[in-house]
């Protein structure tokens, strides 16, 4: 049966908000909320029905924000924000983004300090719970006054426009499933529109898929660039702890441990007690270095997501009629500056994977060229690392912060933009890059290995060696390389290897 999360009364964390997009957790609104969600919607309505100005209630949005809206015009203009601001581009962004992007809004508006009716915050659980979810497209987002555009397409089949998808089947239009399930579009009233489409929740959605895939890919480098140290018959003096105490960087600490628990007690270790070899390459020997800095940073962008997705993030803020503040809660800077520092770290747990890989290859150290006997005739891995390279030097290309720039927009009103939107897509692109350079890596540690039997590694590490082996075969001459490392990449993506190694956590 599924856990229950109480929207906003309990606190969404990385994983819980992944599991309530799986429905391991399912999503609830308590009587408590509702009465927090029903008293602010009370005190906006009390607004809409004075003559003070609050904005984008009773007046324009944007840079019209000191245009008067007429008070039979406030439930028209909210409509008409939804309509206006849906201007995305490009391809649809995945189902379980999207969906998120739902789960994130919910747990804004029941804090209670957005003014939406009890019908709006009813009608996304629906869309939530029975996986209707809608179309938003990817390009459109400045990240700031939030994540209009795609916000507005998430929303727009609350109006009965847009289109609605349940996972890996076709778009359809959203009257025609309202109409199946005999439900109404709503009519949105002052504040509802305005409050759905400003906020961070595209970007933040982004994040929480960041940070839950670059902590995959950082065990992953680990475990694999364990297997390289083997491979390579490495030392792991460097990952006593004695050296990580005197400089006690926590990711490099943390780093340093699990290393040290997955080369325990192997028998390649043996290799060193007569070993003329004074250090090895940095790709080895500094992996705690690297990867923990890389550790480090994703640690901070966990923090930074996990404060937002608990955050009041649209624009009033409602804290009583009397009360409206006017803010920039959804300026997207707090987030999308770890994103671009996620990108770099994710790119250069790529960087290093790329050089342990072509060490591998070198045919140094009692190995055969490209890993493969009778190299010549057989090119072995030897273009697994040209892609691994590709891969990496893309990466580097994608580093360059989105943060960084700025463009104004609504006429100078919204004059500074943390364009947090393309951090969050760009960095994903990178780490998706990162996961197939670790794919080759670990197809490249696991031939070297072979080629080191009769010898065995720790416990730990040829559960893990056998596990790669039911899944990809050792290479006694050229075939399609590329099958080969897609096999390697679904082990990564299944998650397999973190599940054998979890006692290291």
């Amino acid at each position: 049966m599924a856990k229950i999360f109480n929207y906003g009364e309990d606190s969404l964390t990385v994983e819980i908000a992944l599991d309530l997009v799986s429905g391991k957790q399912k999503g609830v609104i308590t009587p408590q909320t509702r009465e927090k969600v029903h008293n602010c919607y009370q005190e906006v309505q009390k607004i809409a029905n004075g003559d003070k100005l609050v904005y984008a209630i009773n007046t324009g949005f944007g840079s019209l924000c000191t245009t008067r809206i007429s008070k039979k015009d406030v439930n028209k203009l909210q409509e008409n924000l939804l309509k206006s601001h849906s201007v995305g581009v490009g391809d649809a962004i995945p189902f379980d983004t999207a969906k998120l992007m739902l789960i994130l809004k919910l747990q804004s508006l029941c804090m209670g300090y957005s003014g939406v009716s009890e019908a709006i915050v009813d009608r996304i659980v629906w869309h939530i719970n029975e996986n209707y979810i809608p179309l938003v497209p990817e390009q459109g987002s400045v990240g700031a006054s939030g994540d209009l555009a795609p916000l507005s397409h998430l929303f727009l089949p609350l109006i009965g426009l847009g289109k609605l998808q349940r996972k890996d089947l076709p778009f359809k239009d959203t009257r025609q499933i309202l109409n199946q399930a005999g439900l109404s579009p709503i009519a949105l009233g002052p504040k509802e529109g305005l409050a759905l489409i400003n906020g961070t929740q595209f970007m933040a959605a982004f994040g929480v898929m960041i940070t839950h895939k670059l902590k995959s890919c950082l065990d992953h480098a680990d475990i694999i660039g364990a297997m390289s140290v083997e491979g390579l018959l490495g030392s792991a003096k460097p990952f006593v702890k004695r050296l990580h105490q005197i400089r006690p960087h926590q990711g490099a600490i943390t780093v340093a441990k699990r290393l040290s628990a997955l080369l325990e007690d192997s028998g390649f270790m043996a290799y060193h007690a007569h070993c003329d070899r004074v250090q090895d390459p940095y790709s080895l020997r500094c992996m705690p270095q690297v990867h923990g800095a890389s550790r480090d940073a994703c640690l901070h962008l966990k923090q930074q997501v996990e404060c937002e997705i608990n955050s009041v993030t649209d624009n009033p803020v409602i804290f009583s009629a009397d009360d409206a503040v006017s803010g920039g809660n959804f300026h997207g800077q707090p987030i999308a500056l770890p994103m671009d520092y996620a990108g770099l770290a994710a790119s250069e747990l790529g960087n290093i994977s790329d050089r342990r890989s072509y060490l591998l290859l070198e045919g140094k150290i009692e190995l055969p060229i490209y890993l493969i006997k009778n190299s010549g005739v057989n090119s072995g891995l030897m273009i697994a690392q040209y892609c691994s390279a590709a891969l990496a030097s893309e990466n580097k290309s994608l580093c360059f912060p989105a943060s960084a720039d700025s463009i104004p927009t609504s006429l100078g009103q919204e004059d500074h933009v943390s364009m947090g939107s393309i951090s969050g897509r760009k960095t994903l692109r990178i780490i998706d890059n990162l996961e197939k350079i670790l794919s080759v890596e670990m197809l490249c540690a696991a031939q070297a290995i072979d080629f080191r039997r009769p010898n065995k590694s720790s416990i730990i590490l040829e559960t893990c060696l056998e596990e790669v082996r039911k899944q990809i075969p050792h290479i006694e001459e050229d075939l399609e390389v590329h099958q080969l490392i897609n096999q390697s990449l679904k082990l990564i993506q299944s998650g397999k290897l973190l599940e054998l190694t979890s006692n290291l956590d």
